[in-house]
């Protein structure tokens, strides 16, 4: 390889992990906005008696995620363990509100 082909990969490299740095910390921020609203949830849920946990709604949501994953291009499965870990997250968190 050349001195110049070494310096081209290196700078593409350097676009692209900054590309990563900046689309993780959205994900960061994402998920933090995310989980205020299912903390609202699971405070509403405790002081109306209702169940943490909602299947319909996490099947209904897994649909969903299933078909934005395929117009993404993303692996349909990733795509639902992803959903399915914050799930259980979020579950985790409404049982808290619960006791």
């Amino acid at each position: 390889m050349t001195e110049d082909t070494v310096t081209r990969a290196a700078a593409l490299l350097r676009e692209h992990r900054e590309s990563i740095d900046r689309l993780d910390a959205i994900l960061v921020f994402t998920l933090a906005e995310r989980f205020k609203h299912t903390q609202a949830v699971g405070v509403l849920k405790a002081r109306h008696d209702l169940p943490p946990s909602d299947p319909a709604r996490e099947e209904s949501q897994i649909a969903r995620l299933k078909d934005l994953a395929n117009q993404a291009d993303l692996d349909p499965d990733f795509a639902t363990a992803f959903l399915n870990f914050i799930i259980q997250e979020v579950i985790k968190h409404h049982e808290k509100h619960q006791s």
